[in-house]
């Protein structure tokens, strides 16, 4: 057996229910946090906007609903791309609870 198929084997995915298969991608690698994206980003733009109060009324509302929609679109991402399955399910709980803000 040659050192490149045992480096492989070894970070390969683990089976299913393991639960190193709910933060391992598909090459081995463990993938709970990464860098924030873009989307991500914005949320927390809006988040810390809202927090100082440097903005009141109507702008406090746009600032609050871009921010929601930013996070909608961060879950949307995770949950048909993200690369592990706690990622997916992290994106899955947070859309329904944008949409339960949402329509709530």
């Amino acid at each position: 057996m040659s050192a490149t198929t045992t480096n492989k084997s070894s970070r390969r995915r683990p089976d299913f229910p393991s639960p190193q298969w709910w933060i391992r991608d598909r090459e081995g690698n463990v993938v709970v946090a990464q860098p924030p994206n873009a989307a991500i980003l914005v949320w927390l733009a809006t988040v810390v906007i809202g927090w100082t109060g440097l903005v009141d009324g109507a702008t406090a509302t746009t600032v609050r609903d871009a921010g929601r929609g930013a996070l909608a679109v961060w879950a949307l991402d995770e949950l048909l791309r993200g690369a592990s399955p706690v990622r997916r399910l992290m994106g899955a709980v947070v859309l329904v609870y944008v949409l339960v803000r949402l329509f709530g």
